[in-house]
């Protein structure tokens, strides 16, 4: 199959200038027409409970799908599932179970920055003894 690019270059070769400033006009056509769609993917905002509270508000008040409130609201969509279905961060209570696992997850992420892990030493296998047949194991490789 042939691209379109191997195809410009095979009427510039030709000298098909008629034919190259009609793919040019196309071109054009189809770059002014080109927009760029925003990102689907959301890096996500600290969830609130004025948050909880506006996606209540978009889902029982719009015809609005989970993942539109999500991407209207930047937040990920099953965060606006925890809310709807279970009522999650409603109140800014600490002690809250989606509070307390967030700071827990909070905790371990600022542990495992601070010190990381040293490598640990590869262990290699004595070569077989002379004399005797090698064999080859998974862990050899």
């Amino acid at each position: 199959m042939t691209t379109l690019k191997e195809f410009e270059e095979a009427l510039r070769a030709d000298g098909n200038e008629a034919a190259l400033a009609i793919l040019q006009t196309l071109k054009d056509r189809d770059k002014a027409k080109r927009r760029t769609a925003p990102a689907r993917r959301v890096t996500g905002k600290k969830m609130t409970s004025d948050l909880a509270r506006r996606i209540l508000e978009l889902h029982g008040g719009t015809r609005m799908t989970q993942q539109e409130i999500a991407f209207k609201l930047g937040v990920n969509q099953g965060r606006v599932n925890e809310v709807i279905k279970r009522g999650k961060w409603l109140t800014e209570d600490p002690l809250a179970p989606e509070a307390v696992l967030r700071d827990r997850a909070l905790a371990r992420m600022a542990k495992a920055k601070a010190a990381p892990k040293p490598a640990a030493p590869r262990l290699r296998r004595p070569p077989p003894p002379k004399g005797e047949p090698a064999q080859l194991s998974l862990g050899d490789f």
